[in-house]
């Protein structure tokens, strides 16, 4: 549930929060490029293409043979008054015309991903509670929120939009699904506990382990690509007030996302690490082909909240990369299987305007 309307509020939220320094190596060669898509200094992009145009676009998901992919959109120009689950293949690129919508269209939805057969997907969706759209929440006493609906639960469909397996019926809060790589578990997000911890299940919503158990937000996990490993961003709050601050917007269904570090674990959830120690907004992470590097999203060398960029850590913390250059936000890194291409969201080339598009990027290490 990393939704893209954090692009503009957390720009102002964040500015007040600390800024820690560290030694990303700012004086890494600038490379003269000729792609205007492709800012100076951003020498791990061969190539990038735009993919969509207009609307907030993103968690774009590769299917295990690479050849499609699924996001999730709210443009206007295609429909839908809040996030729906689209299909596209690798190749396309979208404006006014929209690609096939293989979620429902009712309610909300998020987080899709293909399962091993190409066939079908998981995603989170509140239609089973209301049709229409739930409301939207971003500020509570001055601070920018994101909502954790309980209504959200985790579904399986076909490419033609038909659902055929409800995969979670517990109260609260299921959400953020992913698929290992292996094919054989899926990770997610559940309120079930009473806090919001981190499970896996088999494919088929049997065998449910709970692999988080500490107080703070886990979510956006991602299996590494021999799906020994899982990925996570968190915020966990530490002193009695940050606790106190935390569990009374959790009561209200409400999450604060401004101070996130990314954590580290088996997939088991055994020798927990936290891999990052950056301060304020660090997230959606996801294993560098290699299974040896985390590409994520931050702002922590932002003095006013913003830009957002991509960087490369190893999985062991060391060797900090700044991998794009942009001023505004870079989120949602997601590599091919076949760890050529990188699919991820940003405001690059969008007029100056608050649209969020889809990018992919021919990938160069």
């Amino acid at each position: 549930m990393k939704r893209i309307y954090i692009v503009a509020l957390l720009f102002v939220v964040i500015a007040c929060k600390k800024v820690v320094k560290t030694n990303v190596d700012k004086n890494a060669e600038i490379e003269t490029v000729t792609d205007s898509l492709i800012y100076p200094g951003e020498i791990h992009f061969k190539s990038i293409r735009q993919v969509t145009h207009g609307g907030d676009n993103a968690e774009a998901y590769w299917s295990f043979d690479d050849k499609q992919l699924v996001f999730q959109s709210n443009f206007s120009k295609w429909n839908v008054s809040c996030d729906q689950m689209f299909l596209m293949n690798r190749d396309e690129s979208f404006d006014s015309i929209a690609p096939p919508m293989i979620s429902t269209g009712k309610g909300r939805t998020t987080c899709a991903y293909f399962l091993p057969d190409n066939k079908h997907i998981i995603y989170a969706s509140t239609h089973l509670a209301d049709d229409n759209c739930p409301e939207t929440p971003l500020r509570k006493n001055g601070k920018y929120i994101w909502p954790v609906y309980d209504s959200f639960d985790i579904f399986m469909a076909d490419l033609q939009g038909n659902i055929v397996k409800q995969l979670t019926n517990e109260k609260g809060y299921d959400a953020e699904a992913t698929v290992s790589p292996k094919g054989d578990k899926i990770v997610f997000t559940s309120m079930r506990s009473g806090d919001l911890e981190l499970y896996t299940m088999n494919l088929d919503g049997s065998n449910v382990k709970q692999i988080t158990n500490q107080l703070g937000y886990d979510g956006g996990a991602f299996f590494s690509p021999d799906g020994t490993k899982i990925i996570f961003r968190s915020s966990r709050p530490k002193t009695e007030q940050e606790i106190k601050d935390y569990k009374d917007l959790l009561a209200e269904g409400l999450v604060e996302p401004t101070d996130m570090e990314l954590y580290i674990c088996n997939a088991d959830g055994s020798n927990l690490k936290q891999l990052t120690f950056l301060g304020n907004a660090n997230w959606s992470p996801f294993f560098h082909p290699s299974g040896k590097k985390i590409l994520f999203s931050s702002n922590f060398e932002a003095e006013r909240g913003f830009p957002f960029n991509l960087y490369l850590i190893d999985i062991d913390g060391k060797n900090l990369e700044r991998v794009t250059h942009g001023d505004t936000f870079d989120a949602f890194p997601v590599f091919s299987n076949d760890g050529k291409y990188l699919a991820f969201s940003s405001n690059r080339n969008n007029g100056g305007g608050r649209d969020t598009n889809l990018f992919i990027a021919e990938w160069q290490d």
